[in-house]
């Protein structure tokens, strides 16, 4: 009796682990290959592209690129909101430097937070008005010369 109990546990347990990762892994794999949109950048040394990540609900908006350890360089995360306010932006459990680039409801470039600080707390405000955030790996607003005024395209924004 003995061995039909060791057999069944053995089983058991190789079925449950089989079904998790059946279960799962699609869970896991939808995390490491986001879905990305073209935004395009128009600053002084031209046209940039980046592959965004767009974050719409507020669930999303929640988590951003929270836990990433790593971006590639011509990716971010684009964050519309319903309207434009000041928006109010924070690092913690981000493990990426950022720049932020803040974005009017037109596409025009109103305020820039470049190279915040990863897994801060600190609380960083947009000057003033914003529909929406442009999260990069810190150092690209200033390779690419965003500067207020400089023009995003995208779809979210009403040129």
């Amino acid at each position: 009796m003995h061995y039909w109990f060791k057999l069944f546990v053995r089983r058991f347990f190789i079925i449950s682990v089989y079904s998790f990762s059946f279960f799962f892994s699609p869970l896991v794999s939808a995390e490491n290959s986001q879905d990305t949109e073209k935004l395009m950048i128009t600053t002084s040394s031209g046209k940039h592209v980046i592959a965004v990540e767009v974050a719409k609900t507020k669930a999303e908006q929640m988590k951003g690129l929270m836990f990433r350890q790593t971006m590639p360089h011509d990716h971010g995360m684009l964050f519309i909101f319903n309207n434009e306010k000041t928006v109010s932006m924070w690092m913690k459990n981000t493990y990426i430097p950022l720049d932020m680039i803040f974005v009017s409801k037109t596409g025009l470039v109103t305020d820039i937070a470049h190279d915040t600080t990863p897994l801060s707390e600190e609380i960083i405000n947009s000057a003033g008005p914003a529909y929406a955030v442009i999260e990069v790996n810190a150092g690209v607003a200033r390779e690419f010369d965003v500067k207020p005024g400089s023009q995003v395209q995208h779809p979210a924004f009403i040129h």
